[in-house]
């Protein structure tokens, strides 16, 4: 009996399978940013780095400054600079490792399978910001008891947000500049050095110093991390992530979504 039904049914449907959902597919990418020998030293590298960059900021320095808002802001910078690369590496390692045939032949709608290691970067930006939060609270903490630092916990709600902006801005144009390259050491050099030869530039002609207001991300983001922005650094703001991740990220989708894979 049994038999006979699998003998009448549609060969097609016997062998259609459920699509992986959109959460299904974020959870794998995020596996794959940790699971890794290089993820995991990576995000090790950054842990240790957050927890220690809050803690001597506790420890160092100005008495008056060493406060829950203080350790925060610094406990962002190993993130900031550190977890592009993570994302560059989770967009690159499935062309560099020949996995991408396998990934686009399970998840045909290559865009599905871009949105998903996006997702995963929120998700991770989001994370980070949690750890620096809770790594400066202790430090602060540790601060007020060992030295005689103001320990102030005053901590404003704005400051969370523009933190996670920041590392999102990082992850995501460390993503896009994976998707452009589609290899680990030319994203990840570029990604680095583009901006600092354009910070150059900037310093070297003077014609460059109000554009550079506009485009140069490592200007506009400073506010962001000093928990300072105002309108009008919102608006520059965007303008340089229009430039160094919109363009990229626009770029990378079209690439990856047409490009030959053998």
């Amino acid at each position: 009996m049994s038999a006979a039904v699998a003998t009448t049914r549609d060969p097609a449907a016997a062998l259609a399978l459920p699509r992986p959902s959109l959460a299904r597919l974020t959870y794998v990418e995020l596996r794959k940013m940790t699971d890794t020998r290089a993820g995991f030293w990576l995000l090790l590298v950054i842990v240790l780095g957050t927890a220690a960059a809050a803690l001597i900021r506790m420890l160092v320095g100005d008495v008056s400054e060493r406060t829950l808002l203080q350790a925060f802001s610094v406990a962002q910078f190993p993130g900031a600079v550190l977890l592009p690369v993570l994302a560059i590496l989770a967009v690159t390692s499935e062309w560099s490792q020949r996995t991408a045939l396998t990934t686009f032949a399970l998840v045909t709608q290559r865009w599905r399978v871009v949105a998903a290691k996006l997702l995963a970067v929120v998700a991770l930006s989001a994370i980070a910001v949690v750890l620096c939060l809770a790594f400066a609270a202790v430090a602060n903490a540790i601060g007020g008891v060992a030295s005689e630092a103001d320990g102030s916990w005053s901590l404003p709600v704005s400051a969370i947000g523009e933190a996670f902006v920041l590392q999102l801005v990082g992850m995501v144009g460390g993503a896009a500049f994976g998707m452009v390259f589609l290899a680990s050491a030319p994203a990840i050099v570029l990604y680095f050095a583009l901006p600092t030869v354009w910070g150059i530039l900037t310093e070297i002609i003077s014609a460059l110093d109000e554009p550079a207001r506009w485009l140069d991300l490592g200007s506009t983001t400073t506010p962001l991390s000093e928990f300072e922005m105002t309108g009008t650094d919102w608006a520059r703001l965007g303008t340089s992530v229009l430039l160094w991740v919109g363009l990229p990220l626009a770029i990378g989708l079209v690439r990856i979504v047409r490009r030959e894979i053998s």
